[in-house]
């Protein structure tokens, strides 16, 4: 990863696009114009395309450094979820606010929305509590958290909820798995009768894949692993077939390291919901926070 270029080049190129010129994206960078050049220069080199047009009146983007600038920004907005999700769960008790995720939703929802709050109300400090579904209702019905995001297909008793966003599990194998090729959706009871590699109980994963094979056959799963990460690593590595939340393959399907299979006969949908104490809706930061998670 030695050749990846820097968030900083990266954030500059974008900037002369934005800006209109490099003189004024190296201004904004507190960066002299010729040090500004020879960042876009080693950038150019790294990625062996030509991204500045460069004229006596000024340097502006090409055709393929407008492409670029545009994948920059999706990279530098994915740089700052990373570092927003990192405070939060570092912050823990001393925040100001604390909330608590089920690992899909904080993977992939959560920080894009604590990225928006800080743009609301800049002196919140959130704290993050990572866990599963479940956990993630104990911290709430014991105080130790004022909102929480889950993805099971049920609400436990004494919560209130929201729903805030839509899921579907997918069945996902290794390229060299025969599943990889099959001509046929695959029937669930075939699913349900197959050893699979699992998220844990406890987990809503785990909990909208039992429910949908209430009533078939179910074999013991392969592996039930605590993390949608471990659970990837063990299909690709070809331990059996697991299912995940589509939110957590999306890259390894576009990459081709993990090949979906079609299904059907099985629904696999899920709504992933904000929940909080019944009776207690939530107030300050947590209300915007609320709102910010459901669009309102």
């Amino acid at each position: 990863m030695s050749d990846w270029p820097d968030l900083e080049s990266l954030k500059l190129l974008v900037d002369v696009g934005e800006l209109g010129s490099l003189g004024r994206a190296a201004r904004a960078a507190g960066i002299a114009q010729p040090s500004a050049s020879k960042r876009i220069a080693h950038l150019e080199r790294r990625l062996g395309l030509p991204l500045l047009e460069r004229t006596p009146r000024g340097s502006t983007l090409t055709a393929q450094g407008r492409m670029v600038a545009g994948w920059a920004s999706a990279v530098l907005a994915a740089a700052r979820e990373l570092m927003q999700g990192a405070a939060a769960v570092r912050h823990g008790r001393e925040a100001h606010l604390r909330v608590a995720a089920s690992m899909t939703v904080a993977e992939y929802l959560v920080p894009r929305w604590l990225g928006e709050l800080q743009a609301r109300e800049p002196d919140v400090q959130v704290g993050l509590d990572v866990v599963n579904s479940a956990e993630v209702a104990e911290l709430i019905l014991g105080r130790h958290v004022e909102l929480g995001f889950v993805e099971g297909p049920s609400v436990p008793e004494g919560l209130a909820s929201r729903v805030v966003g839509a899921d579907r599990l997918v069945v996902v194998v290794a390229p060299g798995h025969p599943w990889a090729r099959r001509r046929t959706p695959l029937r669930g009871a075939e699913l349900a009768a197959t050893p699979l590699v699992v998220r844990e109980r406890g987990s809503g994963t785990r909990e909208t894949l039992d429910l949908a094979f209430r009533g078939l056959h179910q074999a013991s799963p392969r592996l039930e692993l605590g993390s949608n990460s471990a659970v990837k690593g063990a299909a690709q590595a070809a331990v059996a077939p697991a299912v995940l939340s589509a939110w957590a393959v999306e890259a390894e399907l576009a990459t081709g390291r993990l090949v979906e299979v079609p299904l059907t006969g099985l629904d696999l949908k899920r709504s992933l919901r904000a929940v909080w104490r019944r009776g207690r809706p939530p107030t300050g930061p947590a209300a915007t926070l609320l709102a910010i998670a459901t669009g309102a």
